[in-house]
């Protein structure tokens, strides 16, 4: 269905419940006033003299419902944000708690965001970490291979996967197994980091 399509049926939607808001006298009470004492004016004017009395009312029903729909909007949007913050909360926390290590890079490689498995995998802090090349991470020999992989996911193919080795000094050299994707946007990769046994055959 088209968005503009679907965009005038929202609005009749919204109209449709102020309309019947204002008639069953359950609408909200807007936070201020919208109406100026200028139009207020013209609407007590109009009202009051007979020949204009109902254009006077029905402009005054068209102002409490277009007001009803914008204290909707309003309540909508407040609604919205705090589904969206708890959202971005509850997906923090399940990066920052993830039991493998998760790495945010730039296209290039450049770390700008780490987890705590993250951290105890390679040692010092998170921002020791931040700002480095992913590839600094890893040994000399390794590295031109993480530079085809991150090329490879820049090309689109998802879920790339590759065995390398680090030497982070505090804990001698160790097989690491990484996989990245490319986010839907295309600037920003994800890429997940964790110990590999190298008798495990890479699934």
């Amino acid at each position: 269905m088209p968005d503009s399509l679907i965009l005038q049926q929202e609005i009749a939607r919204l109209r449709l419940e102020a309309e019947n808001r204002v008639r069953l006298g359950t609408a909200p009470r807007a936070r201020a006033s919208t109406v100026s004492v200028d139009a207020l004016g013209v609407l007590y004017r109009l009202a009051s003299v007979p020949a204009t009395a109902d254009e006077g009312l029905k402009l005054l029903h068209e102002l409490q419902t277009y007001q009803v729909e914008v204290e909707m909007q309003r309540e909508q949007l407040v609604a919205n944000e705090r589904e969206s913050a708890h959202d971005a909360s509850c997906y923090r926390t399940l990066f920052d708690m993830a039991p493998g290590g998760f790495f945010i890079l730039t296209i290039d490689g450049c770390i700008t965001d780490c987890n705590a498995a993250a951290v105890r995998l390679f040692g010092g802090d998170k921002d020791e970490l931040c700002g480095r090349q992913i590839g600094s991470l890893l040994t000399l020999e390794s590295q031109p291979m993480l530079a085809a992989m991150l090329a490879r996911v820049r090309s689109g193919r998802e879920g790339t996967a590759l065995i390398v080795t680090s030497d982070s000094g505090h804990s001698g050299l160790r097989s690491l197994r990484l996989l990245a994707n490319l986010t839907p946007d295309g600037e920003t990769m994800l890429m997940m980091v964790t110990l590999y046994d190298r008798s495990a055959p890479l699934p």
